[in-house]
């Protein structure tokens, strides 16, 4: 509970509670007002801080599992402070704007990145020399113009299994592609938007940047942790597999030593019966060669 009011403190400072303006408001909202002060709403962090421990702990799980979460922050005063976070977990990111279909015509986005991945390589390995000053320009232009674009994408290999977005009326159209897909949806909510349009809802001021810098850093933090877990067990995995091994081995080593010597004293055995058998032999004499008696 001390956690709790700690936390609830420090968004209290951060100013976390401011919503819109009272005209701005969508009704939707009302669950998540406390009250009304000169004629702006107030958020109720209490609410705030059970829906941000609530998508916190969803996106700890998703990152423990292996799987990708995309941060979307176009807006001016949260770009810097998403990008910085995703880098920080080395997520995938789009802070500059959102190119249509980024999601849902992904294949071709690919090869978008491919070509920027190309370019790049040609200006870094020399290949580039051959052309005109005029034409590696160009191609450093665009290039350039890419890497803003699709710079936080260039390891995205798949779709991301979450969107982690800020203000969601302004990231509208990632949030149609992300629920056209089954994307999972965690998003700020001001008083001006439909919480119900994501699937993780924190109601928060979108628009101060200590707001967007508070949440944002408490989100990279729980997937950070999500991330640290599933290095952790991986690295038991691994030394449980190495124990195994050596016992195996072990055990292989064992069962062989064992075969080893009840082999030898088979043979040991074996030796000694067939010498008796043959003093047996040279003693018994055929009843035809028996001397006559007669």
């Amino acid at each position: 509970m001390e956690n709790n009011t700690s936390l609830q403190q420090q968004l209290l400072e951060a100013g976390v509670h401011f919503g819109h303006l009272k005209k701005k408001w969508n009704p939707k909202m009302l669950p998540y007002i406390f009250a009304e002060k000169k004629g702006i709403h107030i958020i109720d962090l209490n609410k705030t801080v059970d829906h941000l421990q609530e998508a916190a702990a969803a996106l700890k799980q998703i990152a423990k599992s292996g799987k990708k979460i995309m941060f979307v922050a176009t807006k001016k005063q949260a770009k810097e402070i998403v990008s910085e976070c995703a880098k920080r977990v080395n997520m995938p990111y789009a802070t500059e704007r959102w190119l249509g279909g980024m999601l849902t015509n992904f294949n071709t986005v690919r090869k978008s990145v491919k070509k920027m991945q190309s370019i790049d390589k040609m200006l870094n390995d020399g290949s580039a020399e051959s052309l005109t000053k005029k034409e590696r320009l160009t191609l450093s232009r665009d290039k350039e113009k890419m890497e803003k674009v699709l710079g936080g994408i260039a390891q995205l290999s798949r779709l991301p299994a979450a969107l982690f977005i800020v203000d969601i009326g302004v990231e509208h159209i990632a949030l149609a592609e992300a629920k056209r897909l089954g994307i999972t949806t965690f998003g700020v909510v001001d008083t001006n938007c439909d919480p119900n349009k994501v699937d993780f809802s924190i109601p928060a001021n979108d628009d101060a940047t200590k707001s967007i810098a508070i949440i944002a850093n408490y989100i990279t933090a729980a997937i950070s942790e999500g991330l640290a877990e599933r290095q952790a067990s991986k690295e038991e995995e691994e030394a449980h597999q190495h124990d195994d091994t050596n016992e195996n081995e072990a055990k292989a080593r064992r069962l062989e030593q064992e075969a080893q010597a009840e082999g030898s004293g088979r043979s040991r055995r074996g030796g000694k019966g067939n010498s008796e058998n043959s003093g047996a032999t040279k003693r018994r004499v055929p009843s035809s060669r028996r001397p006559s008696t007669k």
